[in-house]
């Protein structure tokens, strides 16, 4: 069944960052979704747009533990995403990674529908191998603070890959590079959303080490349509495949350039660089570009700007809606 028609979609870390557009996106091309979420990271007014939609469910559940529930194609994105909220709780990380991945292939297995794995560039660690092919078997630290996610993402891509060889089940495998957009979490301690925050509020922008480390950044609705191309693929199209924007940019360079469409002058300030944290990060899309038809189409620029603007309108409401709590205390 391709996802042209209507089917019944399960999502899990629907509530999230990338999960809620793909829920947006989902309904719009007539699937009833069901939404899952136990919104440890994930956000209520990410899908508030959404519940109204009578072919919209939201089912707070924590994937750790079985989910029993009739679906046609599960997308599984349920886990912390940032440093910030991985790191805060290593090891439920971990058991999201790999317990939420067991469980979701077991649901997958019992109602034989396909599912995707929302794997990451983590993968890849802090590679030795630039920019990175898929076949990059990477550079990963296993005891280090980033590990609870670089290692949980490597062996849920494992567990996968295992139930489609074990149990024929019908899966896929993308990896994500860093993706950003509206309804990012202004403290997730990702670089574009601190960067902008920082910028908006008049505080000084943290690059952390020296600046010339490089990140490759994909548009969210970019993304979405890899996702879902991903999912309309035949069954013996398993992956990974990279989904990423392949332009690269230093942190110094993504500064300079949110202050420009920011239009501040606040001061760039540097801090040690966290350990493990990769020097280099860019995709090779060539299996995107062959197996999907897909790549990027939103420049960095256009993408930051749509960001901003909706950063912007998310910090003047918090800044309305604590006055007026102030003034209703007083």
């Amino acid at each position: 069944m391709s996802l042209t028609e209507p089917n019944r979609i399960l999502v899990t870390g629907g509530a999230g960052f990338i999960g809620s557009h793909l829920c947006s996106r989902l309904l719009m091309r007539g699937c009833e979704v069901l939404c899952v979420d136990n919104f440890y990271t994930g956000r209520r007014e990410n899908i508030e747009h959404l519940l109204g939609s009578p072919k919209f469910e939201l089912l707070r559940h924590d994937v750790n533990f079985p989910l029993y529930v009739e679906v046609d194609r599960i997308f599984n994105l349920a886990c912390p995403a940032s440093p910030v909220h991985y790191q805060a709780d290593p090891v439920q990380t971990t058991k999201t990674s790999v317990m939420g991945a067991i469980n979701m292939l077991g649901l997958a297995k019992r109602v034989k529908a396909p599912i995707l794995q929302a794997s990451t560039s983590e993968v890849y660690g802090d590679p030795a191998v630039h920019p990175q092919p898929e076949s990059y078997w990477g550079n990963v630290n296993p005891i280090g603070p980033r590990s609870c996610y670089d290692e949980g993402k490597r062996c849920a891509e494992t567990l996968f890959f295992d139930y489609n060889r074990q149990h024929k089940l019908q899966t896929k495998v993308i990896r994500i590079f860093n993706t950003y957009g509206p309804r990012m979490h202004p403290g997730d301690g990702r670089v574009v959303s601190n960067f902008i925050v920082q910028a908006l509020t008049g505080e000084p922008i943290t690059i952390y080490g020296d600046g010339s480390q490089t990140r490759s950044f994909c548009y969210v609705d970019d993304l979405v349509d890899g996702i879902i191309a991903m999912m309309d693929t035949p069954a013996d199209m398993i992956g990974p495949v990279n989904l990423g924007n392949p332009g690269e940019f230093t942190m110094l360079e993504l500064a300079e350039l949110v202050r420009e469409l920011v239009g501040s002058s606040v001061e760039i300030i540097h801090k040690p660089l966290p350990a493990d944290d990769p020097k280099q990060r860019k995709p090779i899309i060539d299996q995107a570009k062959q197996l999907l038809g897909w790549e990027p189409k939103v420049q960095l620029r256009e993408g930051l700007t749509r960001t901003i603007e909706y950063f912007d309108g998310t910090l003047q409401t918090r800044s309305l809606n604590f006055a007026r709590n102030m003034r209703m205390a007083s």
